[in-house]
C-alpha cells in the first residue's frame, strides 16, 4: 500500500472506530439495575426502597423512573451515591436519578413515537406580552419570556416523574413538550398542568362602563368581560364590565401567593409584589382612586373591587368561586407565572407498547432491506458486489456515529431514512462498477478501467448526490418533527454514501490489485451490449398517457374525494389508536359514533402490518376535540371488545394549514433549488427538462395516491406523504442526471448521429444502471412498506410509486422534453466540440 493509500486507510479506520466510540452504548442500561449497583452505604433503608420499588414496578412497568423517585420518598439519596454532588439542587433526589440515567442512556436516542410517552405543541399568546407594540423590545421580550415560560413549564411537568422531559422553544412563540414514558393516565393531568397558566392582569374597567354598556357602547381599547356570581340562595349572578384590554399590570412581578380564607370561609389568593411590580401597584392605585379593578385569570374576570385608597404595600388578594384545591393549586402557579397565556395546539402519545412494536417493525423492515440489497449486489456484481457491501455497512456505522454525536433523535421516519440510504448508497457504486465494464470493454487493465472508471464517474456521482441533498437539507429546515429527522438521516446517509463508495471501495480494490489478489472483476449483465432501444420513438404516446393519468388522478382526487382526502396533518383534527381484545364491525362503530357522540363522519380503520408482526390497533379520525366522546362510546358501548388507548393525535386547524403551505414551499423550494444547480451545471433546457420531469414525478404520485380512493376509504395526505414527495424530487433528479450526464458527455465527444439518436444511446447506455439502482431502491422500500408498520406505510406507498415514476420520467419526460426543446438539433454542448470517434457501435451503460 503506498503513502497516499496508508494515509486514506488510517483516516478511514479512525473514522469508523470513532463512530463505534459514538454508538456506545447503543441502549440505555437499565436504570433500577444501575441504582442498585452503583450504591454505597447500603442499609436496610436502601431495601426497603428497592422491596417498595419492585412492588410499584409489578403494577406498572412502565413507569420506572416514577416508581423510584415513589420508592425513595423522603430518604436522602445523597448517602448513597456521594460521588454526585448534588447540594446545590433543588430536588437532590431527582438529581441523583437524573445522573443515573444519563450515565446508563444509550447513544441512539429513541424518539417518542419509538419508545412511547407524548408530546405538546404549545402557543404562547406573544400579543399579550407587555411592550407588545413596541417592535425591538417585543422582539426582545418574546424571547425572553419563551425562555421563561420553558422553565416554568418544566418545573410543572417536573412533578410528573418524567426522566429526561424535552422542553424546547419553537420559533418565535412556541414550545414543544416531550414526555417520554408518560402514562396515558398522566396525560391528561399534564395538559391540564401545561395549560393552567394563571395568568393574572390587572386592568382597570372604564369609568362609564355602566353607561357604555347599556348604550351598546365599546370603546376603542377596552372589551366586554363579565363577572359570574354566586348568591347565597346558590343562584348566579353575571354582572358585565367594560375593562381596557391592556393590562396595568400582570402575575409576572409577584413573589409569593398564598391561599387564605374571607370573612365567609371562602378561599381566596393572597399574593405579595416584587419592588417594581409594587411601584407600578401604587401608582396605578393613587391615578385610579375611585374606579374599578378588574383582577382578570386566564382572560376570564375573577372580580372588580373599587380602589378606595392607593396600595402602597404591593400586596392584593384574588376572590372567586375556587375550592380550596383550586385556590391551593392557582396560589403554586402564580408563582411560577407565565408572562402570556398559552394554549395547545397539537399533541401526540404513544403508548410504549405500541412503541415497542414500531421498533420491532421498523428494525425488521431495515436489516431485510439491507440484506436483500447487500444479497443483490453480490450476486449480480459478485466480488465487486461484496465490496460494495463492506462500503455499506461501513456507511451504515458511519451514519448511526454521526446521528449520536449530534445528538439526533431515531424516529420511524428516521428508520425510513436509514433504510432508504441503504437503497440509495449502492448507486454510487453501481455507477462506478459500470463504468469500469465500460473501459474494460476497451480493452483496458484492470488497474486502467478501474482509474477510468471512479474519474469517469465522479462527476455523476457528485451532481446527483448534491441534487438529493438539496431535497434533504429543504426537508431540515421546513419539516418539522420526525419529518425533520427524516432529513437529517437522510442528508447524513448520502453524505457518508459518497464517502463509503468513492474512498473505501477504492481503497479496497487498490489494495487487492496492488497484492496481485485479484485481476478482473466479473459482473452478471442484465443489458446486452448490443442493445439499440428506440426510446424517443415512444415519447411523445407516452408523454400524452401520463399526462393523462395526472389529469385523471387528480380531478377524481379534486371533484370526487375532495376534502376527505386530507388528514389530520392537512385539516387539523382528532386521531385516536385503540388496542383490542375482540374485534368489532367497523360500521357498527361508526353508527355508535354518529348516534351516541354526535361524531359524523368518523373514519373508522383496523391497521395491522402487513406481515402480522403487530397487534392489530382500531384507527378512529373524527374533528378536532371529539376524541374524549370517541373513547367513552367505545368503552360504553363495546365492553367485550376491551378497548384501550395505545395513542392518540390531535392536530389543531393552525398547524393544518401550516403543514399544507410548508409541504407547498418546501416542495417549490427543492424544485428551485435543482433547477438552479442543473442550469449550473448543464444548459438551461437541461434544467428545464429535470425539473419538469420532477414536477411530473409528484403530480403523478399524487395523482396515483388519489386513485387509491377507488379502493375503499383511500389514502389521506399527511406530513410523512410530504416526506416522501419531497424525497421523490431527490430520488427522480437523481436519475435523470446520470442520463443528462451521460448525453453531455456523448456530446462532448462528438458522437456521430442525430441528437435524438444520441439521447437514444444514452438511454441504452445508462439502461443497465437505471433499473439497477432503482431496483435496489425499491427492494428497500418493499422493505419498509411490508415489514415497516402501519406509521411509515403510506410513506412507503409513496415512495414506491415515485421510484417507478422516477424512473420511467427520467426517459421518457425529462429526455424528450430536451429533444423538443432543441426541436431535434444538437445543443451548443455539442456545436462547440470536435468529433473525436464514433462509439455508437461500441459503447454501452
Amino acid at each position: 500500500m503506498n503513502r497516499n493509500n496508508l494515509g486514506k486507510f488510517i483516516f478511514v479506520v479512525l473514522v469508523v472506530v470513532w463512530s463505534f466510540y459514538e454508538m456506545y452504548p447503543p441502549v440505555s442500561r437499565d436504570l433500577a439495575v444501575s441504582f442498585e449497583e452503583k450504591a454505597v452505604r447500603k442499609d436496610p433503608a436502601f431495601t426497603q426502597i428497592m422491596t417498595h420499588f419492585k412492588e410499584l414496578q409489578a403494577a406498572h412497568p412502565q413507569r420506572e423512573f416514577s416508581n423510584l423517585m415513589e420508592s425513595v420518598g423522603t430518604n436522602d439519596l445523597s448517602h448513597y451515591f456521594p460521588f454526585y454532588d448534588v447540594k446545590g439542587e433543588l430536588n437532590p433526589n431527582r438529581a441523583v436519578l437524573n445522573r443515573l440515567q444519563r450515565e446508563g442512556a444509550g447513544k441512539i436516542r429513541l424518539g417518542l413515537d419509538l419508545q412511547g410517552g407524548t408530546s405538546f405543541l404549545v402557543e404562547m399568546q406573544t400579543n399579550r406580552l407587555e411592550n407588545a407594540t413596541n417592535s425591538i423590545i417585543a422582539q426582545e421580550g418574546k424571547e425572553a419570556a419563551l425562555s421563561q415560560a420553558a422553565e416554568v413549564l418544566r418545573k410543572r411537568v417536573d412533578k410528573f416523574g418524567v426522566a429526561e422531559p424535552v422542553i424546547q422553544p419553537q420559533g418565535d412563540n412556541r414550545i414543544l413538550i416531550q414526555l417520554p414514558g408518560l402514562s396515558e393516565a398522566d396525560k391528561d393531568a399534564a395538559r391540564a398542568s401545561i395549560q393552567e397558566a394563571a395568568y393574572l392582569e390587572l386592568r382597570i374597567v372604564h369609568e362609564n362602563s355602566d353607561q357604555l354598556l347599556k348604550d351598546g357602547l365599546v370603546e376603542p381599547g377596552y372589551e366586554i368581560l363579565k363577572e359570574k356570581d354566586t348568591e347565597p340562595d346558590g343562584t348566579s349572578r353575571i354582572t358585565p364590565y367594560l375593562v381596557k384590554k391592556k393590562p396595568e399590570l400582570t402575575g409576572a412581578y409577584i413573589t409569593s401567593a398564598f391561599m387564605s380564607r374571607d370573612e365567609m370561609g371562602r378561599p381566596e389568593i393572597n399574593f405579595t409584589l416584587n419592588s417594581q411590580g409594587a411601584d407600578i401597584f401604587g401608582q396605578v392605585t393613587r391615578d385610579n382612586i375611585g374606579r374599578l379593578l378588574a383582577i382578570v385569570l386566564d382572560g376570564e374576570l375573577q372580580s372588580a373591587p373599587r380602589i378606595n385608597s392607593a396600595i402602597e404595600n404591593g400586596s392584593g388578594v384574588i376572590t372567586g368561586h375556587f375550592t380550596d384545591a383550586q385556590a391551593q393549586q392557582l396560589a403554586n402557579v402564580l408563582e411560577n407565572p407565565l408572562q402570556a397565556p398559552v394554549k395547545i395546539i397539537a399533541e401526540n402519545s404513544v403508548d410504549p407498547t405500541l412503541g415497542s412494536d414500531t421498533v420491532k417493525s421498523g428494525v425488521t423492515s431495515a436489516v431485510l432491506g439491507t440484506v436483500f440489497v447487500a444479497a443483490f449486489m453480490m450476486i449480480y456484481y459478485m466480488f465487486a458486489g461484496a465490496v460494495a457491501d463492506i462500503a455499506l455497512i461501513t456507511n451504515i456505522i458511519i451514519l448511526l456515529g454521526v446521528m449520536c454525536s449530534i445528538g439526533t433523535t431515531l424516529t420511524l421516519p428516521g428508520i425510513a431514512g436509514v433504510v432508504l440510504t441503504i437503497g440509495m448508497a449502492v448507486d454510487a457504486n453501481v455507477l462506478i462498477f459500470e463504468r469500469i465494464r465500460e473501459e474494460s470493454a476497451k480493452g483496458k487493465s484492470l488497474r486502467g478501467a478501474l482509474q477510468a472508471g471512479y474519474d469517469r464517474a465522479f462527476g455523476t456521482i457528485f451532481d446527483s448526490h448534491v441534487t438529493t441533498l438539496i431535497s434533504s437539507v429543504i426537508l431540515i429546515y421546513m419539516g418539522t418533527g420526525p419529518i425533520k429527522g427524516f432529513g437529517v438521516t437522510l442528508t447524513i446517509g448520502v453524505a457518508a454514501s459518497l464517502f463509503t463508495a468513492l474512498v473505501v471501495t477504492r481503497l479496497i480494490f487498490d489494495f487487492l490489485i496492488a497484492r496481485g489478489m485479484i485481476t478482473k472483476i466479473r459482473m452478471l449483465h442484465l443489458i446486452p451490449a448490443t442493445l439499440k432501444l428506440d426510446f424517443m420513438k415512444l415519447a411523445k404516446p407516452a408523454f400524452a398517457l401520463s399526462w393523462t393519468i395526472i389529469i385523471v388522478g387528480l380531478a377524481y382526487g379534486i371533484f370526487v374525494r375532495g376534502d376527505k382526502m386530507m388528514g389530520i396533518s392537512f385539516k387539523g383534527g382528532d386521531n385516536l389508536i385503540m388496542g383490542f381484545t375482540q374485534k368489532v364491525d367497523a360500521e357498527k362503530i361508526r353508527t355508535a359514533l354518529t348516534k351516541e357522540a354526535g361524531v359524523f363522519d368518523p373514519v373508522v380503520q383496523y391497521q395491522q402490518d402487513i406481515v402480522g408482526g403487530g397487534a392489530e390497533t382500531l384507527s378512529i379520525t373524527s374533528e378536532n376535540g371529539t376524541s374524549p366522546k370517541v373513547e367513552s362510546v367505545l368503552k360504553k358501548d363495546f365492553p367485550e371488545a376491551g378497548f384501550i388507548r395505545k395513542g392518540s393525535e390531535n392536530v389543531g386547524p393552525t398547524i393544518g394549514k401550516e403543514i399544507q403551505t410548508t409541504a407547498i414551499l418546501a416542495s417549490l423550494a427543492s424544485l428551485f433549488g435543482i433547477l438552479i444547480y442543473v442550469a449550473f451545471r448543464y444548459e438551461f433546457s437541461f434544467a428545464v427538462g429535470a425539473v419538469l420531469a420532477v414536477i411530473h414525478d409528484v403530480l403523478m404520485t399524487i395523482g396515483c395516491y388519489c386513485l387509491t380512493g377507488l379502493f375503499g376509504h383511500g389514502r389521506e395526505f399527511n406530513a410523512t406523504m410530504v416526506a416522501a414527495v419531497l424525497t421523490i424530487i431527490g430520488f427522480s433528479i437523481n436519475d435523470t442526471i446520470v442520463i443528462f450526464d451521460r448525453i453531455r458527455e456523448d456530446l462532448k465527444l462528438g458522437v456521430r448521429g442525430s441528437f435524438k439518436e444520441l439521447i437514444n444511446q444514452a438511454l441504452n447506455q445508462t439502461l443497465s444502471r437505471t433499473l439497477i439502482t432503482s431496483g435496489t431502491v425499491l427492494i428497500a422500500t418493499l422493505s419498509l412498506y411490508i415489514f415497516g408498520g402501519g406509521a411509515i406505510n403510506d410513506f412507503a406507498f409513496t415512495f414506491l410509486v415515485g421510484i417507478i415514476t422516477g424512473t420511467y420520467s427520467s426517459i421518457y419526460i425529462a429526455s424528450a422534453l430536451v429533444l423538443w426543446w432543441h426541436k431535434g438539433a444538437r445543443p451548443k454542448t455539442g456545436s462547440q466540440v470536435v468529433v473525436v470517434e464514433n462509439r455508437v457501435s461500441t459503447a454501452r451503460g
